[in-house]
């Protein structure tokens, strides 16, 4: 009999000392190092992820791993055209990142699902904002996982004009499957920036969940949301910039890989595609139709 602990043991030893480390030092740490634009550093780090995560560089806009400035230039990369193809159907809920899906259906009583066994609320995802919650539940959602060798953008899933952006500090757990799996309510205690939209089918919110070593994410009208570290949940009103944006374009990135959650309001949603935990997406593939 083998004395190797099992794949489940593994993790939940992994997961009790994540909730030992010290999350936002590390993320500052992981800021500065894929910062480096010292050739010997950052070439290095980009040939081992192309290596260890089997990234396909010839999507990107430069297919040269030498080519980028430093490592979060690498990760962040932008990709030549037509790599990533918009579904084209008017009704079309187009996916908003590269990925591999984690959970995808409807809300039930204002919860999602996050792993077997493993659920948690609307309202705390959204930073206990109640209102919000109560115009998204009933509604439908997907929550996407980005790993290290996807594309790390995130697009519109649809047309429309930003209301609100909320940011809520946290703790930054890994978001791996494994981890997902073992911390309770994980997606509403890591850090995360909420984007809220008016579209034409009613309120539509794109959650980018950080997690460890994912010390930046940025939306394209405000630059870098984080760092610096919060201590107290910030809502910001930007419903008189007249900011909007078509499906498809891009509203963000992470500076490294973490999880989208897309959520749409009750009555929005005609169908969803057949996708369920485990399978991979691509950024611009039909999620589902609208009504």
């Amino acid at each position: 009999m083998s004395d190797r602990p099992s794949p489940r043991a593994s993790a939940i030893v992994l997961t009790g000392l994540m909730h030992l480390l010290p999350h936002h030092l590390l993320g500052r740490l992981a800021h500065w190092v894929t910062r480096c634009e010292w050739p010997p550093v950052k070439d290095w780090l980009i040939r081992k992820a192309v290596a260890r995560f089997h990234v396909d560089l010839s999507q990107a806009a430069e297919s040269d791993p030498t080519a980028y400035a430093n490592f979060n230039a690498f990760f962040t990369r932008t990709l030549r055209p037509g790599a990533r193809p918009i579904a084209d159907a008017p009704q079309a809920i187009c996916c908003p990142s590269d990925g591999e899906i984690s959970q995808i259906g409807s809300l039930s009583e204002g919860m999602l699902v996050q792993a077997k066994a493993w659920d948690y609320s609307l309202r705390d995802l959204l930073g206990g904002d109640s209102a919000l919650a109560d115009e998204l539940a009933e509604g439908s959602y997907a929550t996407i996982y980005l790993s290290p060798r996807d594309y790390h953008r995130v697009h519109m899933p649809v047309s429309g004009t930003l209301q609100r952006m909320i940011h809520v500090p946290g703790r930054v757990f890994s978001v791996s499957p494994a981890t997902v799996r073992q911390v309770p309510k994980l997606f509403a205690r890591n850090e995360r920036v909420i984007s809220l939209f008016d579209t034409a089918h009613g309120p539509l919110a794109l959650v980018l969940v950080g997690a460890m070593l994912v010390s930046s994410m940025e939306t394209v009208w405000s630059g870098q949301v984080t760092p610096p570290r919060g201590r107290k949940v910030s809502r910001g009103d930007w419903s008189r910039r007249g900011i909007t944006l078509q499906r498809g374009q891009e509203m963000g990135r992470f500076n490294m890989g973490s999880t989208v959650i897309l959520l749409l309001p009750p009555g929005a949603v005609s169908a969803l595609e057949e996708l369920g935990p485990g399978d991979v997406v691509l950024m611009g593939q039909k999620l589902g139709r609208l009504r």
